[in-house]
């Protein structure tokens, strides 16, 4: 298979939808960007990412909190 030319699309990657997650967690993001990713972006993945990403604040905040009442 031939590698895509300069003007193909290339496919979707996971440092992509890392960085396309965490802009909608912060609420920041262009609408030109989110609409490359909509056409870029597997749903899938988004949503695996979305639900890590989730755990992740959630286990930070009751880590963070549990860390301040010890004191």
């Amino acid at each position: 298979m031939p590698p895509p030319g300069p003007g193909a699309p290339r496919p979707p990657s996971f440092w992509r939808t890392v960085k396309a997650v965490a802009w909608s967690f912060i609420g920041l993001r262009k609408n030109s960007e989110y609409k490359e990713d909509l056409a870029r972006l597997n749903p899938v993945h988004i949503i695996v990412v979305g639900i890590a990403g989730a755990a992740l604040l959630v286990l930070g905040l009751v880590a963070l909190v549990n860390w301040v009442v010890a004191k």
